[in-house]
C-alpha cells in the first residue's frame, strides 16, 4: 500500500514498504518508478523476507511523488531519501540503479546516515565530459523541449531504448517526467567534477559495485574507478542483463550484503 512522507524541502514522496530489520532503499536512476519498474518491487519483497525493511519510491517529480516547485535538482532528491531513511529509523542503506548510483553516492558523500552503498551498474567513470552533455539536457528543459531533452540524455544508450519508449503508450507520461533527470544530471557531474578519491572521500561505508553477467564494457571500466577511488569497495557480479537484473539473486545478495554491514 502506498505512504507517503513530506520532505524537508516540502515534496511529497510516494512509496512502498516491506518487512522488518535493516533498512535499504532502492534509488533509481533515470526514467523508473514503481508503476513501470515491477523488477525493484520484487526484488524488495524479496529481501524483505530475508530479513530487512526495504522501500521503493518514486522520484520527485515521477509517479505518485508530489513537486512543489522547480526545477528538481539534487538537493531535493538528498532530502527524499533523508525523509525516507526516518521512517526506517534514521539510517539506511542504499541501492542506487544506474544514475541512481551517483545520487546515492552523493548522499554517502554529504553525511546522510547511509549504512552501505550497494551500486547497480553505475555509470560512472573518470572521463570528464558529463558537464557537456547534461548541459545540453538541461537547456533543452529550460527550453521547454522535454522531449529534445530526453532524447539528448538518452543519446548514448542503445537506440532501440529510445525507440522502444516512443512507442510505448505511456511515452508523454516519460517526456513529462523528464524534468526529474536534473537531480541524475547534477549527481553524474559532480561524480565527474574531479578526482573521485576526494570526491568520495566522504564515503565511510562499505560499497558495493555490482554488475550483470551479460552488460556493457563500459560498466567494467566504471567498477574499476570507483575501486580504485573507494578503499575496501568490492565488486561482484549477478544475474543480470540489459543494464537489469534477476530479483532472487539480487534478493539474496542484497541480504547478506546488507545486514553484514549492519553488524
Amino acid at each position: 500500500m502506498t505512504e507517503y512522507v513530506t520532505t524537508a524541502l516540502g515534496d511529497r514522496v510516494a512509496f512502498d514498504r516491506y518487512g522488518d530489520g535493516p533498512g535499504l532503499i532502492f534509488v533509481a536512476g533515470a526514467g523508473p518508478f514503481r508503476a513501470i519498474d515491477p523488477i525493484t518491487t520484487e526484488t524488495a519483497e524479496l529481501a524483505a523476507k530475508q530479513g530487512l525493511a526495504t522501500i521503493v519510491y518514486d522520484r520527485i517529480g515521477r509517479g505518485d511523488s508530489e513537486t512543489t516547485t522547480t526545477p528538481i535538482g539534487l538537493d531535493r532528491e538528498l532530502a527524499a531519501i533523508r525523509a525516507l531513511m526516518d521512517v526506517l529509523g534514521g539510517g539506511a542503506a542504499l541501492c542506487g540503479h544506474s544514475s541512481g548510483c551517483s545520487i546515492s553516492l552523493a548522499a554517502a558523500a554529504n553525511g546522510l546516515p547511509v549504512t552501505a552503498l550497494a551500486l547497480w551498474e553505475a555509470p560512472i567513470a573518470p572521463v570528464g565530459t558529463v558537464a557537456e552533455w547534461i548541459g545540453e539536457v538541461e537547456r533543452r528543459m529550460d527550453a521547454g523541449d522535454l522531449e529534445g531533452a530526453l532524447a539528448h540524455y538518452m543519446k548514448d544508450m542503445p537506440p532501440v531504448w529510445l525507440e522502444e519508449s516512443r512507442n510505448d503508450p505511456m511515452y508523454p507520461e516519460y517526456v513529462a517526467q523528464v524534468v526529474s533527470y536534473r537531480a541524475d544530471g547534477e549527481s553524474l557531474v559532480w561524480a565527474d567534477s574531479g578526482p573521485q578519491a576526494e570526491l568520495f572521500a566522504g564515503v565511510r561505508v562499505p560499497v558495493q559495485y555490482m554488475y550483470g553477467t551479460e552488460t556493457f564494457d563500459e560498466m567494467h571500466v566504471a567498477a574499476k574507478a570507483v575501486l580504485a577511488a573507494i578503499p575496501g569497495s568490492v565488486e561482484k557480479e549477478l544475474p543480470g542483463a540489459f543494464h537489469s537484473w534477476e530479483p532472487a539473486p539480487m534478493a539474496a545478495e542484497l541480504a547478506r550484503f546488507t545486514r553484514g554491514a549492519g553488524s
